[in-house]
């Protein structure tokens, strides 16, 4: 039987990622230096090692990140979790602000007019806002599409997206779609992710400033 630790409440985060990172390297595993506070918080909040060997980082995504938040980019999710989640007064320390259009009772109206998912919708309301714009999607793959092909189609090109929906429909296939730009991006390969984890994403870049 594991043994209780007696940990005091502020060391508690302090302690696990200790434990995280002796386990990575119990398993050979040497995280990148500027992607190790990303990853390593992605495990801290699924207690899933999988993310050491899944997370694809384009180059130099993480600076990229940072850049743009000093600069005040603002932060859109695709769902409230994901929105709730993010550290925004950190953010908005930055001049950024953090949006989920979700419940919006007009993207709700013109999704079902369309026949259309309101993540999709969503998208393309956050396309609109002027400022470069950090997408955070850990739910829905058809945000990542509809942000593909607004930028096949050149109507829209998002400065950074964090793609980690999780599931089963779509989910592989629209992280690759992703992938095969030249988009900064963080994106979780395969079918694991989650609101969970795209908030941790950027509270992790956050964290960094």
């Amino acid at each position: 039987m594991e043994q209780i630790e007696y940990i005091l409440p502020k060391d508690i985060e302090k302690r696990s990622f200790e434990i995280i990172g002796l386990e990575l390297e119990q398993m050979g595993i040497r995280l990148p230096a500027e992607q190790e506070p990303i990853t390593k918080r992605a495990i801290h909040t699924t207690a899933d090692f999988e993310y050491a060997r899944t997370l694809v980082y384009s180059d130099g995504a993480i600076e990229t990140a940072k850049n743009l938040i000093c600069s005040g980019a603002d932060i859109v999710t695709d769902t409230n979790m994901a929105f709730s989640g993010i550290n925004k007064k950190k953010l908005a320390s930055f001049g950024g602000s953090a949006h989920c259009f979700m419940a919006d009772e007009e993207v709700a109206k013109e999704a079902a007019e369309r026949g259309v998912t309101r993540a999709a919708v969503s998208m393309e309301r956050a396309a609109k806002i002027q400022k470069p714009v950090i997408f955070a999607i850990g739910n829905a793959p058809t945000a990542l599409i509809q942000l593909h092909e607004m930028y096949e189609k050149g109507i829209f090109r998002p400065a950074f997206i964090i793609g980690v929906p999780v599931g089963f429909v779509n989910v592989v296939a629209a992280k690759e779609l992703i992938l095969e730009t030249d988009i900064p991006h963080i994106v979780n390969r395969g079918r694991k992710g989650g609101s969970n984890v795209a908030a941790a994403i950027c509270n992790a870049i956050l964290y960094l400033l």
